[in-house]
């Protein structure tokens, strides 16, 4: 029945739409859910239902049929707006206009359909994006005057006003060109004198709350950007502040008060901001007394409550970010200024997340600047230079220096910052013990990133903080965790914040008193530790402390007994089963081995031997209580020991004394399987097997190149083992029985190749001699693991075959070159079968498959030659279906690999013959994902290849025509720019009907003019993308993802010039062990 209203012959049935709807919306079976979605989506997509929109909002009886009308006729207006005949575009245009009047000068009609106007207002905005002001000039003194006429349509114009304000200012990016943006900015400046007035005029005069709330709510959007004569030079603020008090009328006036407070134009307002601040201070004290205690007023308060003191916090955060120089020069200022702070650390302390972040932010720019203030005070000619030079010495804390008039104001409000960044700071990563919501302490499950990225902040200013007054730092934190220790405050939580704190400023301190105040630190904890009782707060301490011991590794390194003793209690939480405590012990010494390898294979004053020989002498018992993947944390650590010995006759034995339990276990197991192979298929077997091979792997990770005996000793039965497993697996599929691949035994001899290929990747990846592994190591491997991989089923194939040849071939480059035939022969075809199905199968061949053919086409390039044309047309095809995938991993390797192809063909002799067979394929392919939305991560490098085919055309290197001479002849187009530039133009026109000839003309014409300059070509590109209409109403930073990379490493050098905010356990420093 439905599908009578896909039929164009019949007339447009709004009964039976309403009907449809309803279906689609009700509560009937999913049979008929389903029909209504299918006929309502079939009714979207078609080019002629907007034609219906009007018939269907005159004569429609549910809300929500005209909405899917208005839904329709949104995406015409966004998409095909152009492309309609003028007569068609003034219809459209007069009939919401009349609509959206006529609904909105009736108060009842208006309350009534309110949501029906808001989507006509969205409507009408949409339409304006395209027609005002070049075709609709009149329209901002229209809706003035229509404003005076009543109330409610005052109320709806304000709307209106908001949203075109929102569209041009706020969302505008990515969805206009840019000129288009620029010239409704400048149109809203020239005529917002009459908006201006008309505001005034209701917030003077209106008696009516609902339009003084919405006079606030459109003022709030327009106060961003309108010149700052209209805010300063009339009656304006006033008006606001009047309001201010009244409970109705506080948050919106507020978040007005907090935009203008946000606004900088030089020193020539500084007067009226001082005037703005002080006028606001007077009436805050009556509406919120400064003795009141925040954090409680905001958690009984109302939802109204809570959210003026998030907007309270943003009002005073912006005023100071942008103003607070000048309220630090009087002592009346000083008086006022204190005060605000004073309510932003209360506010600080209220629990909540949102409101938090939001004076975290202002906190973590203030004690910034304030730094880089005495920075710039004590070196003023590197500050000339723009350099940023840390603190030194005496100054860092004030000793022997004196605080800085700047300074001195912020010496009470610091303090109490000091103390709440302590008393909140969030949980680093490294912490893997947590309380639960039962009040548990259990090991986390899963990381918070919002945790993650707010610890991060928090640190940074902390370290500023310190940075500012060490002395006061060190107080509070060594009172705190005295109180600890008394008992005065102990809880789980208020240590947790205390050493986080303690751990987060490593790296601050110059190194004596960063030396004094550890060692009181860390005494402490052991004490602590010592004298609590209870195996939950045991391990909350035992977690503090290594936490704490894992930051500072440079005192470590100069305490060799601290460090000695440290490493025990280490050895001692490995025996403690509490959840959580393991791991965190086998991490941490993971961390401090790596920072301090060499101290612990030296002799120390006072020992008989270096450590590393009496923990190799205790390790079966250190290891005894843990599990698997901890004791492979463990043995990897002790790698990077060994590798510190610089004698290579003693890291041999050292090497051979850590593996001589999984050695002894490893030819226990091979011994037995000589007398007989089924030993090898016990599952407690392979489990032995597939542990030692991950022990070896962990080993092998840290000590690299000096594995090699280890490996030697069991590489060619590993190959063995390797070659049984395979044929057990594939017979096992073979066998017909559905899901074998996923059964637990199947999966268990997986696990041991995969864990084979691993260790062979890891060891070649390591490696420093080339020659060994290609002459040693490559030969061996071949058939075991490569035939192994040609000859296996589809579904017994690893993954890690492609990513050890792409190592191999990374590392050992040319060398390669006549065993690329054999490794092409093996994986390539029956790989592409794989993973050419669909986007889903074989994820883990996917990427893989492509980092091998990089490497091959890096290294290996004039291999290709040799491949035959349908081999390499192989090559092509499977490199344009990643480039087509939707996993962005895929789709870059792609991307990657065919530009680093076409750079190579254009400077071989095979440049014309490549060019001709698939140039045009290249370009199209790039276009289809350059405008496909689902491939915007892709943009940057899209835009290159095509940078590069436009150079390409006119650069010498091709010297024979593109287009196909057989069919057009040799003289169709003079040259083969002309020729890629009709065929461009015909491409994009034929895929954009909604673009204008002239405008994609136009865009092709400017490829060509900007391809020698690849920042504009990127530009113009962007501009095209948002033309289209296919990114609009999409979130588009992707396309921007380029310069936010920028923007992260010039980040990243300024915190590298501060000491302390990067930690010291960081960062790959070369002082490692001096």
């Amino acid at each position: 029945m439905a599908d009578k209203l896909l039929d164009a012959s019949q007339p447009f049935d709004v009964p039976l739409l309403d009907a449809t709807v309803a279906a689609f919306y009700g509560t009937g079976s999913a049979d008929e859910r389903a029909a209504a979605e299918r006929i309502l989506r079939q009714l979207q997509e078609h080019p002629d239902t907007w034609t219906h929109v009007v018939a269907i909002l005159q004569n429609s009886q549910n809300l929500n049929t005209k909405f899917f009308a208005l839904q329709v006729l949104e995406g015409v207006i966004k998409y095909r707006w152009n492309a309609l005949p003028l007569e068609q575009q003034e219809g459209i245009k007069n009939y919401i206009s009349d609509l959206i009047v006529q609904l909105s000068s009736n108060g009842v009609s208006f309350r009534r359909e309110r949501l029906y106007v808001n989507k006509l207002n969205v409507i009408l905005v949409q339409v304006l994006k395209h027609e005002w002001p070049a075709r609709w000039p009149a329209f901002i003194s229209d809706l003035v005057s229509a404003a005076k006429s009543s109330e409610t349509l005052c109320e709806n114009c304000m709307s209106i006003l908001k949203l075109l304000s929102e569209e041009v200012f706020d969302f505008s990016r990515g969805e206009m060109t840019q000129s288009k943006i620029k010239e409704l900015k400048n149109h809203l400046f020239s005529e917002f004198k009459l908006i201006h007035e008309l505001c005034l005029y209701v917030l003077s005069m209106a008696q009516h709350p609902e339009l003084i709330k919405a006079t606030l709510a459109t003022l709030h959007a327009f106060l961003s950007w309108i010149p700052l004569g209209y805010i300063f030079e009339t009656p304006l603020l006033d008006t606001i502040l009047k309001l201010f008090p009244v409970v109705a009328y506080r948050n919106l006036a507020l978040k007005c008060l907090t935009e203008v407070a946000g606004l900088s134009f030089g020193e020539m307002y500084d007067s009226q901001f001082v005037k703005l601040y002080t006028a606001f201070v007077v009436p805050l004290q009556l509406v919120l007394p400064p003795c009141t205690h925040i954090p409680e007023a905001y958690s009984t308060g109302s939802n109204e409550d809570q959210a003026f003191i998030q907007n309270l916090a943003l009002f005073f955060t912006s005023f100071f970010k942008a103003h607070i120089s000048v309220l630090e020069s009087t002592p009346a200022n000083q008086a006022a200024l204190l005060m605000g702070l004073e309510y932003l650390i209360g506010i600080s302390y209220v629990d909540d997340t949102e409101v938090f972040k939001v004076c975290l932010d202002y906190w973590n720019s203030l004690v910034c600047d304030l730094f880089q203030s005495e920075c710039n005070r004590e070196n003023p000619a590197a500050a000339a230079m723009g350099l940023q030079v840390p603190m030194v010495g005496g100054m860092v804390d004030g000793i022997g220096a004196q605080f800085s008039h700047r300074k001195q104001i912020y010496v009470y409000p610091l303090s109490q910052l000091r103390l709440l960044m302590i008393s909140r700071m969030a949980k680093p990563e490294e912490v893997l013990i947590v309380e639960d919501e039962n009040g548990n302490i259990v090991r986390e499950t899963m990381k918070d990133n919002d945790v993650l990225v707010q610890y991060k902040i928090m640190r940074e200013t902390l370290i500023y903080l310190s940075h500012l007054d060490h002395e006061d730092t060190e107080h509070q934190m060594l009172t705190k965790l005295n109180k600890q220790l008394s008992g005065e405050e102990w809880s789980w939580n208020t240590l947790n914040t205390l050493c986080w704190a303690i751990g987060s400023i490593s790296g601050s301190m110059v190194e004596d008193q960063e030396n004094r105040f550890l060692v009181t630190v860390i005494r402490d904890l052991l004490n602590l530790c010592e004298i609590t009782k209870g195996k939950d707060n045991k391990a909350v301490i035992a977690s503090n402390i290594m936490y704490v011991v894992g930051q500072y590794p440079r005192f470590l390194r100069a305490h060799w007994k601290f460090l000695k003793t440290v490493v025990n209690k280490l050895f001692e939480f490995m025996h403690e089963t509490h959840p959580g405590v393991q791991d965190m012990a086998c991490d941490t010494f993971l961390k401090i081995v790596q920072k301090c390898r060499r101290k612990f294979v030296i002799l120390q004053v006072g020992e008989t031997e270096p450590f590393v020989c009496e923990l190799l002498k205790g390790l079966p018992t250190t290891i005894v209580d843990l599990e698997n993947h901890q004791i492979h944390s463990f043995y990897e650590a002790v790698g990077f020991m060994i590798q510190a010995e610089a004698d290579p006759h003693r890291r041999d034995e050292y090497l051979q004394k850590l593996m001589e339990l999984p050695n002894q276990r490893w030819a226990e197991i091979i011994g037995q399987a000589r007398q007989s192979v089924d030993y090898l298929k016990d599952q407690e077997v392979i489990r032995s097997i597939l542990n030692i091979l991950q022990t070896n792997t962990s080993v092998t990770s840290s000590l690299g190149q000096s594995s090699l005996s280890q490996i030697s000793l069991i590489y060619l039965d590993m190959l063995n083992v390797y070659r049984m497993y395979s044929e057990l697996i594939s017979s096992s599929i073979a066998e017909g029985v559905p899901f074998t691949s996923r059964t637990s035994y199947v999966k268990l001899l997986r696990s041991v190749k995969r864990e084979t290929l691993k260790l062979i990747e890891t060891f070649v990846d390591k490696s420093e001699d080339e020659e060994l592994i290609a002459r040693q190591f490559v030969p061996a491997m071949m058939d075991p693991i490569l035939g192994d991989y040609a000859r296996n089923v589809p579904d017994a194939r690893e993954s890690e075959v492609l990513s050890l040849f792409a190592t191999i071939i990374n590392k050992l480059k040319g060398t390669m070159m006549e065993d690329v035939p054999r490794i092409f022969e093996a994986v390539f075809a029956c790989t592409l079968e794989m993973i050419t199905k669909n986007f889903e199968d074989y994820p883990e061949h996917r990427l893989k498959f492509f980092s091998l053919l990089r490497a091959i086409a890096n290294h290996c390039f004039h291999a290709l030659f040799a491949l035959s044309s349908q081999q390499l047309k192989l090559v092509m095809d499977s490199i344009i279906w990643a480039i087509r995938h939707t996993e962005r991993n895929v789709a870059e390797t792609g991307l990657n690999l065919l530009l680093e192809m076409l750079t190579n063909f254009q400077i071989s002799q095979f440049c014309n013959q490549f060019h001709q067979s698939y140039f045009i394929t290249i370009e199209q392919e790039i276009f289809a994902a350059l405008t496909d939305t689902f491939h915007k991560p892709g943009f940057k490098l899209h835009v290159l290849i095509l940078q590069h085919l436009f150079c390409l055309v006119d650069s010498g290197a091709l010297t024979q025509s593109l287009w196909d001479v057989g069919t057009l002849g040799p003289a169709a187009y003079p040259n083969n720019m002309v020729f890629v530039h009709d065929y461009t133009i015909k491409l994009l026109t034929s895929s954009f009907p909604n673009i204008k000839a002239s405008e994609v003309t136009a865009f092709v014409n400017g490829l060509f003019e900007t391809r020698n300059d690849v920042a504009n070509f990127k530009n113009h590109v962007r501009d095209f993308l948002i033309q289209s209409k296919e990114f609009s109403a999409q979130d588009n930073k992707e396309l921007y993802a380029e310069e936010a990379a920028a923007q992260r490493e010039l980040e990243r050098q300024r915190m590298l010039s501060i000491p302390g905010l990067i930690a010291p356990s960081e960062l790959h420093d070369e002082m490692i062990d001096t």
